[in-house]
């Protein structure tokens, strides 16, 4: 005997994808940031930029774009910013003029002192371990998802 109801897929909700997770947590992170980057005058692509520089200083733009997972002609607005601001300074690269070397002034290195009092770690509400182990995950979920589009477009 054939039955003539019907199974219904439930339609996915918003609060359902991971996408959107990840997206609204982004979100977040910005929110919880704003106020000592306000107080840093920065934004926070400037202040991953200058991180990025604390941790290795006179890269090329090409190489700090590749650690922001920046474009050039977006990282150079950024970079132009903070040079202005007395940040950073920007050169061509004496053994090869093609390259722009960016590297922090005393200025920029100074930043360090209050910058690294920007810990969201509390806020997260995670464990030292939980916080490791999402931070991981995501570093992971990111780099299949490049390798799956550069898989799409090879």
């Amino acid at each position: 005997m054939a039955s003539n109801h019907k199974t219904t897929v439930a339609e996915p909700k918003l609060s359902d994808f991971l996408c959107f997770a990840v997206y609204s947590a982004n979100l977040a992170f910005g929110k919880a940031y704003k106020p000592i980057l306000e107080e840093l005058g920065l934004t926070y692509t400037q202040y991953i930029t200058i991180i990025a520089l604390w941790e290795q200083d006179n890269q090329t733009v090409g190489s700090l774009g590749e650690k922001l997972f920046l474009e050039s002609n977006t990282l150079t607005p950024i970079l132009k910013k903070l040079e202005a601001m007395g940040y950073l300074q920007r050169q061509r690269d004496p053994e090869d003029e093609r390259q722009v070397l960016v590297s922090l002034t005393k200025t920029g290195r100074r930043l360090r002192e209050k910058g690294f009092c920007m810990d969201l770690t509390e806020a997260t509400g995670l464990t030292s371990d939980e916080f490791a182990k999402m931070q991981r995950a995501i570093v992971t979920l990111r780099n299949n998802l490049i390798r799956s589009v550069e898989e799409q477009e090879g």
